[in-house]
């Protein structure tokens, strides 16, 4: 049972790797389209309901697929009520954004917003309808199927966007795009689902559910509306203009911090729910996946602040150039977000909602102080901020989770400061070495790349790295698999 369970792991890992791959490669593609043939104001545009969305997608279930996902015991009854709640909340959002289009257009001085937010409000019924088959499928670590529906429905909306874009059709390409895809996964996600819904609903399966959901349900109110509100508050005090250009920024950020983690962290959730009762294989797994995370974190955010400025204008063009210095303020803590996710896993894994719903607050805490700022210092400001809120933060939740698995602050905060200090040295060697350089944009990106992964590498090689070590493993197990499953 247990190399069952292990072969698979491994097997949802790679589809999930190389789903995840494939999609934003795909998206980042399409992104780099629509960036050449709209303007930056239109991104800002659709960025403020993009926003809305957002944060009021966490109240769609009420955290409540997260606990299906975590919880060992499930029953059809709790599979059908979350899929009725889900229904009724997002009717209930799409209801109420339409009624409040004219006045969230009202707040922004843009009466372009209407009609805009009336449309996309059809996001939520559209999204919440195969919420509950997604929940099956990584119950039941079915990642083969997620990556390929996810591909598709992407792939789709995506080159839609791009030709109604190629026609002039401006900010309407990037809504078309968003509903698009939403209804591709809908109708997907059911096809390919052998869950059933039921006519069936009961108060008393989801109380079951709330014990545990209702914390999660916060802390994810709680983060959603920090990832978005630096957006709606940028969006009140400066133009479209200036939003599309962070919102640029931020978006690349994001991937960033997609391609570091989102693989181990959606496969390692059903996985550790499994393992929480067995501390030492718990503790091996985390030290395990803390060190795969940390080395490919490191070496992205190291990368895509050396190459910041060439990337943005090869890929996006001229017109995007003011975006460069958000974006490199915000990948000197990229890092972060992935390792405390991670960390985060663990008290949600062996069900201390409580502790995780107080950790949140307490991280909260520290970034609103820093949202302030951007009243006062600008956009600048505020990013300086972050990067200090976010240190703080990752001090935190290391803090919680050295507690609650019996594991020293000094063995998690280990491979962290010695990636840390090999990224600044190759960082920064690699800077000093490209100073004059009057090459292309194009041949700067390319060398500079070369030279930091070589130099990343050898020192992580010449000093033995752990980190280095498990994620050298990791890929001759996931080449030697694919290898003989092609053979």
């Amino acid at each position: 049972m247990k190399d069952n369970l292990k072969a698979k792991v491994k097997n949802a890992f790679i589809w999930d790797f190389f789903g995840k791959l494939s999609i934003n490669t795909s998206g980042f593609i399409i992104s780099i389209f629509l960036a050449r043939l709209l303007e930056p104001s239109d991104f800002g545009l659709v960025g403020i309901p993009i926003a809305i969305i957002g944060i009021a997608w966490t109240f769609y279930d009420m955290g409540l697929s997260g606990t299906l996902i975590q919880k060992k015991r499930v029953l059809p009854i709790h599979y059908s009520s979350v899929f009725f709640i889900n229904i009724f909340m997002g009717l209930f959002l799409t209801i109420v954004t339409y009624l409040l289009s004219n006045s969230i257009a009202s707040f922004y001085n843009d009466d372009r917003l209407v009609l805009i937010i009336k449309v996309i409000s059809i996001y939520f019924i559209l999204s919440a309808f195969p919420l509950i088959y997604i929940v099956i499928l990584k119950r039941e670590l079915r990642f083969k199927e997620l990556a390929k529906i996810s591909f598709i429905s992407s792939i789709i909306g995506g080159v839609v966007g791009v030709l109604l874009a190629y026609n002039n059709f401006g900010v309407w390409s990037l809504i078309s795009q968003q509903l698009l895809t939403a209804i591709i996964n809908g109708i997907f996600f059911y096809k390919i689902s052998k869950y059933k819904v039921e006519f069936k609903f009961s108060i008393k399966a989801l109380l079951y559910l709330w014990k545990f959901g209702f914390r999660i349900f916060l802390s994810s109110i709680i983060d959603n509306i920090f990832k978005r509100i630096d957006l709606m508050i940028i969006a009140k005090l400066f133009t479209p203009t200036t939003l599309g250009f962070f919102q640029r920024a931020k978006s690349l950020d994001t991937m960033i911090i997609t391609y570091s983690s989102g693989t181990i962290l959606s496969v390692l959730m059903p996985v550790l729910s499994k393992i929480k009762n067995n501390l030492p294989v718990f503790q091996s797994v985390i030290v395990k996946a803390l060190g795969l995370v940390t080395f490919v974190s490191f070496f992205l955010s190291g990368l895509f602040f050396l190459i910041s400025k060439e990337l943005i204008v090869v890929l996006f063009g001229d017109k995007w150039l003011i975006s460069v210095g958000f974006f490199q303020i915000l990948v000197l803590v990229s890092f972060i977000s992935p390792i405390s996710s991670l960390l985060s896993i663990i008290l949600i894994s062996r069900g201390k909602s409580k502790i995780f719903l107080k950790l949140e607050i307490y991280k909260k805490i520290i970034l609103s102080m820093n949202l302030f700022i951007v009243f006062i210092w600008g956009i600048y400001g505020y990013l300086y901020g972050f990067v200090i809120a976010s240190i703080l933060s990752l001090y935190l939740t290391t803090y919680f989770a050295s507690i609650e698995i019996k594991l020293s602050k000094q063995v998690l905060f280990k491979p962290i400061i010695i990636e840390l200090i090999i990224t600044f040295i190759s960082t920064f060697s690699i800077y000093i070495l490209n100073l004059d350089s009057s090459l292309s944009d194009v041949l700067i990106l390319i060398i500079k790349s070369a030279e930091f992964l070589i130099l990343y590498v050898f020192l992580n090689h010449i000093f033995k790295v752990t980190s280095y070590q498990f994620f050298i493993n990791e890929v001759n197990q996931m080449y030697n698999k694919l290898r003989k499953n092609k053979n």
